[in-house]
């Protein structure tokens, strides 16, 4: 894939979900690529694949009922395998600890805000709140965390884009709801947040606010291993470093998509502290750990947070 090599397609194609957080995202790479290699920037040189995904066919049932998260990222993953797409880009959130075979995580995209933002027409917080009041999420994570707070409230399942939810917000479904603000902030729309929500209050999912670019692994050609070299170039070592703990610390307590798991790192210098929980669904239990460690052993550290929740919760916690 050489500036002087004759072509009659793009030398790269980038898959992701059609919805208009992922198509931001996916011109973030798009012109991050052609800023790093400069015969990608001309016209034609990238092309995009919208892929329809399971967890955007069905809206109306938690994700848990369908199939896990893994449902936003499994299509693109095929098309991936399936050699339709060249890389994928992804919600790092949105991905399974386990990748198919024979891909890599390429590149981790400079990491925004990991902070939960609070949007509420009547409430600055969820303390405010009145009895009884409704709560629009779909995340099991952010639902147990506020029940943990306020066991009064109602959790209404909150599917579809950011408009959609804001939508139902205005209409008046829910007194409140929470969306990430990385997502807020690419779509140009964190002005609608209420407030950002602190770590110290509501813990994010793992891995939120990174975006993740998946390719194959290069085995299998020439043109795939020029393709995983392209993209690597786009990998930002601090955000691969926080989301790496983040990650392994999910693998090791390799909980499913029912069990509600927040997780956080914070890189300072050589070292990083990452600081994992898991809560039952109804917030009734909690449990958490929070360690630090060398920057440069981020698996050591996340299987290690992990293994420190699990000691204190056991693996049965999980698997309710």
């Amino acid at each position: 894939m050489s500036a002087n090599t004759a072509r009659t397609g793009p030398l790269l194609t980038l898959g992701s979900r059609g919805s208009p957080l992922a198509l931001r995202q996916t011109r973030e790479t798009h012109a991050r690529l052609a800023e790093a290699w400069p015969d990608l920037a001309a016209d034609g040189a990238i092309a995009f694949r919208e892929i329809r995904t399971t967890g955007d066919a069905v809206r109306d049932r938690p994700l848990a009922e369908i199939g896990g998260k893994g449902l936003f990222i499994k299509e693109i993953e095929q098309a991936l395998v399936d050699g339709l797409i060249d890389a994928a880009v992804h919600s790092m959130k949105d991905m399974e600890t386990t990748m198919a075979a024979g891909t890599v995580l390429a590149a981790v995209l400079p990491r925004e805000d990991a902070r939960d933002a609070w949007i509420s027409p009547v409430a600055d917080r969820v303390e405010d709140l009145p009895q009884g009041a409704r709560i629009g999420t779909a995340s099991v994570r952010r639902a147990a965390q506020v029940l943990a707070r306020r066991p009064d409230l109602e959790i209404v399942l909150f599917r579809g884009n950011v408009d959609t939810r804001l939508r139902k917000l205005a209409e008046g479904e829910v007194a409140a709801t929470f969306l990430a603000a990385a997502g807020l902030s690419r779509l140009g729309m964190l002005d609608h947040a209420t407030r950002i929500v602190g770590i110290d209050e509501m813990l994010p999912a793992v891995s939120q606010g990174a975006v993740g670019v998946q390719c194959r692994d290069g085995s299998a050609s020439p043109r795939d291993a020029d393709i995983r070299r392209r993209i690597a170039a786009l990998d930002d070592t601090p955000s691969r470093l926080r989301v790496t703990a983040e990650r392994a610390m999910l693998a090791t307590l390799d909980g499913s998509c029912r069990t509600p798991i927040a997780g956080h790192a914070v890189l300072d210098g050589d070292r990083l502290t990452l600081t994992g929980l898991v809560l039952a669904l109804d917030g009734s239990a909690t449990h958490g750990a929070s360690e630090t460690g060398p920057a440069d052993q981020p698996e050591a550290l996340g299987r290690s947070v992990g293994e420190a929740i699990l000691a204190r919760c056991g693996r049965g916690f999980l698997a309710r």
